[in-house]
């Protein structure tokens, strides 16, 4: 006659399998500049697929705050920076468990979810009918200070500084404008690209030849410098799945174009 197990064999059995699975399982976490947030939850949705029990986390905001938070030793595995000379100034510090890796090329637009923002240009602003005007934070805020220059390029900056309102990041400028708290924003291509935004209102491109490139690149921090999942991540991010994401919100990757990218 065959034996069932007792209840403590079957109790062992059970915490060995929950171990083995835990030690299977890793986490990580991601600090992304804000442009990134509809691109990445895509791309972190299709690598989850392969990777179903790990764990990963991907906080929002401003590439110039997880610059310094990163220097405070926050606990972050990857950065994705809105401006490649973030991350190389970690590499300087000795912060990066990983080598530069470029991943676009960004681009800032026009935006507004009451005006048609696709038969603006930056001179439309001057009307006094357009009284309030969203950008991220020159301060701090890569986008920021692209819109500053490109405002700057035009002549336009100190003429349009009372109508300004200063958001921390992308995520805040878009709610700005579709709070009514902004009548116009310059946000990222990305985010005007996006459905959910692209339903409520058009865009105009400003010319990338009115500001710096918006360079961007991510590293793995010194603190995941072995951790295998962070890794995975990133060689997930030159796939030409995720490469085929990040067209797909106006991102021009390396090696490519603007032309092939739009």
């Amino acid at each position: 006659m065959r034996l069932l197990p007792s209840v403590p064999v079957l109790s062992l059995a059970l915490t060995m399998a929950l171990f083995s699975w835990s030690a299977q399982a890793e986490k990580i976490t991601i600090a992304a500049a804000a442009d990134l947030k509809f691109a990445m939850d895509e791309i972190v949705t299709a690598f989850k697929k392969t990777h179903p029990t790990d764990e990963i986390t991907v906080i929002y905001g401003s590439a110039g705050k997880f610059f310094t938070q990163i220097q405070q030793g926050a606990p972050y595995d990857l950065y994705f920076s809105a401006d490649i000379a973030f991350p190389h100034e970690l590499e300087n510090k000795g912060l990066a468990g990983s080598t530069i890796t470029p991943y676009a090329i960004g681009r800032i637009v026009l935006w507004s979810t009451d005006l048609d923002a696709s038969q603006m240009t930056l001179q439309s602003l001057t009307d006094p009918a357009i009284t309030r005007i969203a950008i991220a934070n020159p301060q701090h805020a890569p986008y920021g200070r692209r819109a500053e220059e490109a405002l700057r390029a035009s002549g336009l900056w100190e003429r349009l500084q009372p109508k300004l309102v200063l958001g921390e990041d992308m995520i805040q400028v878009s709610q700005f404008v579709q709070s009514g708290n902004a009548q116009v924003g310059i946000i990222s291509l990305s985010f005007a690209l996006n459905p959910e935004l692209a339903r409520k209102g058009g865009y105009w491109l400003i010319p990338d030849t009115l500001h710096e490139p918006l360079e961007q690149a991510f590293i793995i921090t010194k603190r995941a410098e072995h951790n295998a999942l962070a890794r995975a991540f990133a060689d997930y991010m030159q796939t030409p799945d995720a490469r085929a994401t990040m067209t797909a919100y106006g991102f021009v990757l390396p090696g490519e174009t603007a032309a092939s990218s739009h």
